[in-house]
């Protein structure tokens, strides 16, 4: 190889977990040091940037409410191009990309565009809530499934979802980017059997200095979210086990 030929680039996509850099994986931390160039989202804490070489290009293609720093075609384009040029391009997610993370799109975007490409998975909102909780997400005699579901779909609605099934489950339900329709949720919910009185629990910036909860029963949430003025990332979870983790904050209150 001449001096001034390069090797092949490729890119890895790296689930950055819920915002606290300490839940970092070490695979993850070892992407990002060996990274030329990050692409990173809205939600990725700057401490995590930190980790990389002070030469790594640093790029922001967040997606915030209302305002997209870059279109996910162009994300794509953007990797592949860069990647092409020869650098290790590594794409920064928030949670796990394989979890309401678009990464499966990115995945076969790379593949189609003959990029060598790996995945990193990273620690999803709701176990970093539950762990914050500390609540299990299932839990025997009490809830032998979870179902990770989402309140905004691509044209921003609630999307269709077996509401029946859900309200059936008996299981734990973990709802991401719900807050602009978990009224609609709560009452899909209720019409498909759900008590109102379900234990269910909104937390803001799960796993970060500022996390905020707010316990309410479900039918109660909604309204409660609204007034509490949440505007961060905030996922619900709603059943049984909630309850546990409400009894638990109760009783630390008591005892502080």
């Amino acid at each position: 190889m001449s001096a001034c030929q390069r090797p092949d680039g490729r890119a890895t996509l790296v689930g950055c977990g819920p915002g606290d850099p300490d839940l970092l994986t070490l695979r993850a931390v070892k992407a990002i040091q060996s990274a030329d160039a990050l692409l990173f989202d809205a939600l990725i804490d700057p401490a995590i940037l930190e980790l990389a070489r002070p030469d790594a290009r640093r790029i922001d293609v967040g997606k915030r409410c209302g305002r997209h720093a870059m279109r996910q075609a162009a994300i794509t384009a953007l990797i592949v191009r860069l990647a092409r040029s020869g650098a290790h391009v590594v794409r920064l997610k928030g949670g796990d990309p394989f979890v309401f993370g678009r990464g499966g799109e990115e995945l076969a975007s790379l593949r189609g565009a003959g990029v060598p490409v790996t995945v990193v998975p990273g620690v999803t909102a709701a176990c970093a809530a539950a762990a914050s909780l500390q609540v299990p997400l299932t839990h025997r005699g009490v809830a032998r499934s979870v179902h990770f579901v989402t309140g905004h779909g691509a044209d921003g609605m609630l999307p269709t979802h077996d509401w029946v099934a859900l309200a059936r489950s008996g299981g734990t339900i973990a709802a991401y980017m719900a807050g602009g329709t978990l009224g609609l949720m709560v009452a899909r919910l209720i019409a498909a059997g759900m008590a109102g009185a379900t234990p269910a629990v909104a937390i803001e910036n799960a796993s970060r200095a500022h996390e905020r909860r707010l316990f309410r029963a479900l039918a109660e949430l909604p309204e409660a979210l609204t007034a509490a003025g949440f505007d961060g990332p905030t996922l619900m979870l709603i059943g049984a086990v909630v309850g546990l983790a409400e009894q638990a904050a109760i009783v630390e209150r008591l005892a502080a």
